[in-house]
């Protein structure tokens, strides 16, 4: 089942994009290309988008958050996302390329304590999966609708010095899951560095990967998350990776 592969990457994505709690100092007026904020720390929606390729697959997704108490306090919070994405796979001697699409809408609530910051969603899960030839051994190819389960964490050991974050998600379409730890440093007041460990998959299929991230490089009015590294799966097949995405609040 590698179709899920692309969506649980871009699920990965997002959650590195939206890693960081709204909970920094705000942007500085003097940096270049942004405005100064007005009052980003009273933003209930949040916008975001990014990307995600190697040399087998790539995903794109885009979509948003909303809080209505505020991105930077507990309580309800709701997360939408659509998705998209292709990928390269062998099934007995032919050679297919498979696509996705997907629609998850996910409400959730958002704890906040001290230096922690945990979100927890669940809702629904809409996929449409097709492949080039047509393989008929592809469980997944048509329209599902299932449940999705996702799960945020960011905790800084040393405030605005160093930071953890990790991730879970899931879908019952498929049986895929998707978790990623990430760990880092403040550098230069501006953004989060540091190593990134991956792993998703299905009951067939398993994809690994290891590499450095930059989160929360703030920039032209934007906030943006960019991610590279070595990738393995179960197939053999290894290569690199990148992706990179970006976010806004309002």
């Amino acid at each position: 089942m590698r179709c899920v592969r692309s969506l649980t990457v871009a699920w990965i994505g997002v959650t590195a994009v939206l890693a960081e709690p709204a909970m920094g100092a705000p942007l500085s007026g003097d940096d270049w290309l942004v405005p100064p904020p007005s009052a980003s720390h009273d933003a209930t929606l949040l916008y975001f988008s990014g990307a995600d390729l190697w040399h087998k697959g790539s995903s794109a997704y885009g979509g948003a958050v909303w809080s209505p108490g505020g991105l930077s306090k507990d309580g309800f919070t709701l997360k939408a996302l659509l998705a998209g994405g292709d990928y390269l796979y062998r099934s007995s001697t032919t050679n297919f390329r498979g696509a996705d699409v997907m629609a998850s809408i996910l409400p959730g609530y958002r704890f906040k304590r001290g230096n922690l910051e945990i979100k927890m969603f669940a809702g629904l899960d809409i996929q449409h999966h097709w492949t080039l030839p047509s393989d008929p051994s592809n469980k997944l190819r048509g329209t599902h609708a299932g449940a999705r389960f996702n799960i945020d964490a960011w905790w800084e050991p040393l405030p605005a010095r160093t930071m953890v974050a990790a991730t879970l998600t899931g879908s019952s379409i498929g049986s895929n899951y998707g978790i990623r730890g990430a760990t880092g440093w403040r550098m230069f007041e501006r953004f989060w560095f540091g190593p990134e460990i991956e792993t998703s998959g299905d009951r067939d299929y398993r994809q690994y990967r290891a590499g450095a991230h930059i989160t929360s490089l703030q920039f032209a009015g934007f906030e943006w998350a960019f991610g590279a590294g070595y990738v393995r799966d179960n197939d053999r097949r290894s290569g690199m990776y990148g992706r990179f995405s970006l976010l806004t609040r309002r």
